[in-house]
């Protein structure tokens, strides 16, 4: 029978509904199976006692039979679980009976409680849960009995009052830890927080009172009814964590925010880059739609609209130094998400045009679960490794008879850096740079993705008319996405991975999932990596990509679950497309021409 999180109806109403009967029931129950775990300890119950735990037992197994068709529970389990309850009470005479039953049924609490959870968190859920029912059983049989109700029996209750005080307070400061919340306003300020608190400092409170009232002539037994209200309390709070949702990390100032909004009943997740005052990217992907419209809250508001190269919409919204609410709408509709600015301004290029590239690679890094602040974007310098593909892909056209290069760059750092290094190995290869569109030649772009996806447009155009680049166009790294790649029949870049092998198949599923599909970019990539510790590594081979329906393996290639093998879906890094090696790995800067020339 489970009692954990169900999905939500749509009704705030039979929500709410929903969510009483859990609690009750639940609260019912550890009344129930705390006063049979501890019949064979006291003395015979009073007819309170046994009308009480009567009342309790009747009210949970009603509520069990109820939430089969409210909560959706198993039917079976509903059934047993009402059984149960209603058998202790009929048991009371019999001490070692109602114990063993009540055992059981505290067992299936416990499993309904902690159900999906394994390891510290089952853990921590069984010593709340069964130290709640025995300290609010122990109230229960002590009504009208005071120190009578214990005597000849084994167990002192004023030591047991503070060790179950004692578990239940530790065992919060332990749901404290697991949970991932810092001491900061969310305890405050969010409905998971009070009940977080509350698991902590009402059996605190509890403890305190036992410690004070215990010394009295019927301090037991009032020590645990006084202490019983907030114990219920905290169970209450305790049982509810399952079902409200945990609020969502801070924003930390210089981190690009991942969060989710809904509008029409509909989650829509977006990325706020690079989050410092000034200009700010807004990023929502294709699969929210059109017409979100983004504002700070009391400010103007901009649309989110396409940018060419890049994928999904994007909207540029100035952030005040500190905190303020970003607010999202959609006809009408609308939800906001908390933002911190801090005080510092981030890089220029991170809201610039090369911005969106920017945004998706700070992504990349957040799916993996990294928290960086962002100091840098990629196309601020050229790394190495780009350098040396770039080197490497100038000479596998050479080496192939390519009697020219069109090179199309822009005014970036990577850019410039990137241009100059094509041409020096184009000039130590005798290949002549063209500074405009011909036959015979191959165009190679360098450019930022906006910057390529206009020279790849002008390229295609240019073909329909006439024969142009008739030896390909040739991309950089990055420029492996699918606005770029897909504005042009075919084209080719040099990368240091397969897109096909399980590792970056398992990054396009992660991504797509955690971004409603979001298409994946070799920044965002490299990203996830690091946040892993991991690298690429392999060898340069040159890659071509065509839009087609169908994704070839190499025999044997280990591939991600959920990936689809054929068509659209999750797996695929270009959208209606595929990227498949087309060389061997390529050889340092002395190229294939060489090796044949010494052969």
């Amino acid at each position: 029978m489970d009692h954990g999180p169900h999905a939500s109806t749509g009704s705030a109403a039979v929500d709410l509904t929903a969510l009483l009967i859990r609690l009750v029931l639940l609260l019912g129950t550890v009344l129930v199976a705390g006063t049979g775990l501890l019949r064979p300890s006291v003395a015979a119950p009073s007819r309170r006692v046994v009308l009480a735990t009567g009342a309790a037992g009747g009210l949970a197994a009603t509520l069990a039979i109820v939430s089969v068709p409210v909560l959706g529970v198993n039917v079976v389990g509903g059934v047993v679980h009402a059984a149960l309850t209603l058998a202790v009470p009929l048991l009371l005479g019999r001490p070692p009976l109602a114990r063993w039953v009540s055992a059981a049924l505290l067992l299936l609490v416990v499993l309904e409680t902690a159900l999906g959870r394994s390891g510290p968190e089952f853990a921590v859920d069984t010593v709340y849960v069964g130290g709640a029912a025995v300290w609010l059983g122990a109230a229960l049989v002590t009504l009208g009995a005071n120190r009578s109700a214990w005597r000849g029996s084994s167990v002192r209750p004023g030591p047991l009052a503070l060790t179950l005080g004692v578990l239940l307070t530790v065992a919060g400061l332990v749901r404290f830890g697991l949970s991932g919340l810092g001491a900061d306003r969310r305890l405050y300020e969010t409905a998971f927080g009070l009940l977080l608190a509350a698991v902590i400092v009402l059996p605190a409170a509890a403890t305190v009172v036992a410690v004070l009232v215990l010394r009295r002539q019927d301090g037991p037994g009032r020590a645990y009814r006084l202490g019983a209200a907030g114990i219920a309390a905290a169970f209450v709070a305790w049982s509810a964590l399952a079902v409200v949702p945990e609020p969502a990390e801070l924003p930390t100032p210089g981190v690009p925010l991942l969060a989710t909004v809904s509008v029409h009943d509909r989650d829509v997740p977006v990325l706020v880059s690079p989050q410092r005052p000034g200009r700010n990217l807004v990023h929502f992907p294709g699969s929210a739609g059109e017409g979100l419209v983004v504002g700070v809250e009391g400010g103007l508001s901009e649309p989110a609209v396409l940018r060419s190269g890049a994928g999904g919409t994007w909207a540029e919204v100035d952030l005040p130094p500190g905190r303020s609410e970003l607010v999202i709408r959609h006809d009408g509709d609308e939800d906001s998400v908390e933002v911190d600015a801090g005080e510092e301004r981030g890089p220029e290029s991170a809201s610039g045009v090369d911005g969106p590239e920017c945004a998706t690679a700070a992504l990349g890094g957040l799916v993996a679960g990294a928290r960086a602040v962002l100091g840098a974007c990629p196309a601020d310098t050229l790394s190495e490794d780009d350098a040396d593909a770039l080197r490497k892909q100038i000479g596998f056209l050479a080496d192939h008879g390519t009697p020219a290069i069109t090179l199309a760059g822009d005014e970036s750092p990577r850019g410039v850096a990137a241009a100059a290094a094509v041409r020096e190995e184009a000039g130590r290869r005798g290949l002549p740079v063209l500074a405009e569109p011909a036959a015979d030649a191959a165009l190679v772009v360098v450019g930022g993705w906006e910057a390529a996806h206009t020279a790849t447009t002008r390229a295609a155009r240019l073909q329909q008319v006439a024969p142009t680049y008739v030896y390909g166009i040739q991309l950089a790294p990055w420029l492996l996405t699918s606005p770029v790649v897909n504005s042009v029949a075919t084209s080719s870049v040099p990368l240091r991975f397969d897109p096909r092998e399980e590792r970056a198949v398992s990054f396009t599923v992660r991504l797509g999932n955690a971004f409603g599909g979001e298409r994946p970019t070799l920044g965002g990539y490299l990203a996830w990596l690091a946040a892993q510790g991991q690298q690429l590594s392999g060898e340069v081979r040159v890659f071509a990509s065509a839009q087609v329906n169908a994704m070839p393996m190499n025999p044997g290639t280990p591939h991600a679950p959920g990936m689809a093998m054929t068509g659209e879906g999750a797996g695929h890094w270009i959208e209606h497309g595929t990227v498949v090696p087309v060389s061997l790995p390529l050889r340092p800067l002395g190229g294939q021409h060489e090796e044949n020339e010494r052969r």
